[in-house]
């Protein structure tokens, strides 16, 4: 009967391991180690991910610098078992690491994402909320129209107060994480396509397209518009107060405007989430960059 409890927590720890990398799409064994089992050694978490790799489910390449630090991705096989799964049900098949060189040409944004989601992960512990691993959702696909979409680095679910307890607001969050690849500009380009999705509301089929009919795409999803977060990286805090005021100057833009009056937009220096934790007020609303908050916080848009 041990034994058969035992087997079941391994399985259902190997389960949890393929199904944090189909959906972060790549961590490290650290990341891995702090994601699914943080309260044991984090030998145990080697071996899990070697067991998963000698049965084909995931593979790993070895960073030449950062102490030669492994880092793991799901393999055509792994994501074709575990997107049947209940828990993954729905979600688009992540671009595939198809080998060692597209692995690492991808590494550095996506291992910077799942480190923005570990650290929301640690901060619901930290303070005793609710923000569970696949509660955490990289590239999720938002049709705008015309074949387009907007594709956020991140979704993020998290729901304040309790564990135990219950109750608490549930709030969502879209999550851009910005490693300064791009310049001020582009980066403040991005809130025209959120903009667009705020407002894009398709025809329904076969029928005319009236008030009574009319109704935003999101809403299908999300009882509010979830707020969005830049996660900013890769530069000083110079850069970072150039890439502030270029999202701040973008309400020129009249749907931009709108869309920053009526939804939460903040950002934040990766590193401040680091030192601090995102709960903390290190955040620059971007209508009001002068002040700080915590993304938590009830905003006045």
């Amino acid at each position: 009967m041990a034994r058969s409890r035992a087997d079941a927590d391994a399985n259902a720890g190997d389960r949890l391991a393929l199904a944090v990398l189909v959906q972060y799409r790549m961590a490290s064994t650290g990341q891995m180690h702090q994601i699914i089992a943080p309260e044991v050694r984090i030998e145990q978490t080697r071996r899990r991910l070697a067991k998963l790799r000698a049965e084909g489910l995931v593979d790993r390449i070895t960073l030449p610098r950062a102490g030669r630090t492994r880092v793991w991705f799901a393999t055509g096989y792994g994501v074709q078992v575990a997107v049947e799964w209940p828990e993954l049900r729905g979600r688009r098949p992540p671009r595939l690491v198809s080998d060692p060189v597209a692995a690492r040409l991808r590494v550095s944004h996506t291992l910077t994402v799942t480190e923005t989601g570990l650290q929301f992960l640690l901060d619901a512990r930290r303070r005793g909320e609710v923000c569970r691993p696949l509660d955490f959702l990289p590239e999720v696909h938002h049709p705008v129209g015309g074949g387009e979409a907007v594709i956020p680095d991140a979704l993020l679910y998290y729901q304040r107060g309790s564990r135990d307890g219950g109750g608490g607001a549930m709030l969502r969050a879209f999550l851009e994480v910005d490693r300064a690849t791009m310049g001020p500009e582009r980066l403040a380009s991005k809130l025209r396509g959120y903009a667009r999705l705020h407002q894009y509301a398709p025809a329904p089929v076969g029928r005319h397209r009236t008030v009574e009919t009319v109704q935003e795409e999101w809403r299908r999803r999300y009882p509010l518009f979830p707020r969005l977060l830049f996660i900013l990286d890769g530069t000083g805090s110079v850069g970072i107060d150039t890439r502030i005021r270029a999202l701040h100057a973008a309400d020129v833009d009249l749907a931009v405007a709108r869309f920053l009056r009526e939804v939460p937009v903040l950002a934040a220096p990766m590193a401040d989430l680091l030192q601090h934790g995102p709960a903390a007020p290190v955040w620059r609303p971007i209508r009001d960059p002068e002040q700080r908050a915590g993304w938590m916080d009830p905003q006045t848009p």
